[in-house]
């Protein structure tokens, strides 16, 4: 790769219930190998954890092309092209960002599906149920109890476990996120905020890791996502870890992630699709 596009930055996305704090542990992690580490936040989510939960009507607002137009000005704003990594819906921001010429090389953690994935395994419609069963969700912020989210985010981990990472990192997200975006998406007419081209060439490569016991996102649900760009000439991966939960980046054995991510961005990591963009 020319010298003026090798990445010296990357950019975690956090993903819904959860802010940048959630990628504590990869910072240090990234930086320690050379790297810049940037972990740009929502619009208004500038503030901790604490603070957000006392204020649920600033994450109820919140629409998600308001996030990429912010997360997309942030990025270029670093003067070189950054590999870009989310988690969780952050994969899904992470994909809509690429499909705008971002990034020389990115990574979907344990994705949220774009548009047009249509797999629902049972453990995701269980996920997503105490949302899909209050319809006043629609218009106002959820937070999952301790007992939902060690389903949801933290299976592989003891309730004990679980709950120390509900308070450290846990808060309300946008009900209508689920709702529009996430599920109703797929039967409007026309493209909704989660569509990408997946057929676009010039674009950066992408990888997909899934995490085996991921009950909100399984392996079934980020495969799809990945043959959906099947028609792409653009590099398109999947790597499945068995065995871990969707608290994949913060569980133990985490590293493990965290290199072959990096490694397989490092590896694949272009420019070609960045002069029109630059």
């Amino acid at each position: 790769m020319n010298d003026a596009f090798a990445p010296d930055t990357i950019v975690l996305i956090h993903g819904l219930w959860m802010t940048p704090r959630s990628w504590e542990k990869w910072v240090p992690y990234y930086e320690a190998k050379g790297y810049r580490v940037v972990t740009p936040t929502y619009p208004g989510f500038e503030i901790e954890v604490e603070a957000l939960r006392e204020n649920p009507d600033l994450i109820a607002r919140l629409t998600v092309p308001e996030v990429v137009d912010h997360l997309a000005s942030e990025i270029a704003n670093l003067g070189k092209p950054p590999i870009i990594m989310g988690h969780s819906f952050g994969g899904t921001l992470t994909q809509l960002l690429v499909a705008r010429g971002l990034g020389t090389a990115a990574v979907a953690i344990n994705s949220a599906p774009t548009e047009g994935v249509r797999v629902s395994p049972p453990s995701q419609l269980r996920s997503f149920f105490p949302i899909l069963t209050h319809p006043s969700t629609f218009h106002g912020a959820f937070g999952y109890t301790p007992e939902q989210f060690h389903y949801t985010f933290t299976n592989t981990l003891s309730r004990e476990e679980s709950d120390e990472v509900y308070t450290r990192y846990h808060i309300p997200a946008p009900g209508n996120w689920v709702w529009a975006y996430g599920l109703i998406a797929n039967f409007k007419p026309g493209h909704q905020e989660t569509w990408v081209d997946y057929s676009r060439d010039n674009r950066a490569p992408l990888l997909f890791i899934a995490g085996g016991a991921d009950h909100i996102m399984p392996p079934s649900v980020n495969r799809s996502n990945a043959d959906h760009y099947s028609k792409s000439e653009a590099r398109t991966d999947f790597h499945e870890f068995p065995g871990r939960s969707h608290w994949t980046c913060g569980e133990p054995g985490w590293e493990a992630v965290a290199d072959y991510a990096l490694e397989w961005a490092e590896e694949n990591a272009t420019s070609s699709h960045l002069s029109e963009h630059a």
